[in-house]
């Protein structure tokens, strides 16, 4: 899931450009994109969409993951949106502001009592998973810990904007950025989970949304968040395993298949041994996608 392009739940005459684009996955939002006097029409709208064939058809032809992010719980609007957003055909929700264990252990319950009514009102099971931002100062201190809290919590998402503009924190800046990253990074790692990138507001500035998305990419991150069509095609771009890395994936896959002597070895002057291997098979399953 290498690009996630947001659209807002609201504006329904988007929703087949979205699925039609090169996105690796579709986020129809129902939180911050959607006004407050607007939320039950984004509700409806969605409903009515996913009931579609025509929804069907597209996911499955582009092959898409649909992730839908709902309101946080502290709005009062997360079960009227957990009715909505557990259907056929969704694959993962977003929640966001979810800044303890208590919060995502909470949702997730939500989560699965609203699963087995639609269960019980249409015989198909559902495996939605749970993609937690982390958006606080609370959360992210908290991040490790709700990661590992379910089953269900399939990774967490960086929130830059919710994050640092309240603490006055310098976005622009690239150390700022890295630190954050990197803590989230380990945080999802510990408890074998994914790490989501942050979306990027200033969508004029195609170079600076490159150099973030790169950074996010050498931390570990899947992917990253896109806001506007444009960005997209960046994305997919800098989370596309290279040739290069494609090449020497092969040959240290190619050389573990040979050896049988040593957990550790040499190939062209490089320490080869589990991790490395591991990481080359990885990169090597990406490219076949």
């Amino acid at each position: 899931m290498r690009s996630k392009l947001f659209v807002p739940a609201s504006r329904p005459e988007l929703f087949v450009k979205a699925l039609t684009s090169q996105a690796d996955a579709v986020c129809f939002d129902l939180e911050d994109a959607v006004l407050e006097s607007r939320k039950q029409y984004a509700r409806d709208e969605l409903a009515r969409f996913f009931g579609t064939n025509e929804f069907h058809s597209l996911r499955q032809e582009g092959k898409k993951s649909i992730i839908v992010r709902v309101n946080a719980l502290e709005t009062g609007y997360t079960e009227d949106d957990l009715a909505v957003s557990c259907a056929p055909g969704v694959d993962v929700i977003n929640i966001p502001k979810s800044d303890t264990v208590e919060d995502a252990l909470c949702f997730i319950s939500m989560l699965e009592a609203q699963e087995l009514r639609v269960i019980a009102g249409e015989g198909a099971g559902l495996d939605i998973r749970v993609l937690a931002n982390i958006e606080t100062p609370r959360a992210l201190l908290n991040a490790a810990a709700i990661a590992a809290c379910h089953p269900r919590i399939w990774g967490l998402q960086l929130g830059l904007g919710d994050l640092f503009e309240p603490l006055g924190i310098a976005r622009d800046d690239a150390l700022n950025v890295h630190s954050v990253m990197m803590n989230m990074r380990i945080a999802a790692g510990a408890a074998g989970k994914i790490a989501y990138d942050t979306a990027y507001t200033n969508v004029s500035d195609s170079e600076g949304y490159r150099q973030e998305a790169w950074r996010a990419r050498r931390a570990g991150f899947l992917g990253k968040t896109c806001i506007h069509p444009s960005q997209v095609a960046l994305a997919n771009e800098v989370f596309s395993p290279t040739e290069d890395e494609v090449r020497w994936a092969a040959k240290v896959v190619e050389s573990a298949e040979r050896n049988d002597v040593n957990g550790a070895y040499m190939l062209e002057g490089k320490m080869i041994d589990g991790p490395f291997i591991e990481r080359a098979r990885a990169i090597l399953a990406q490219a076949a996608v």
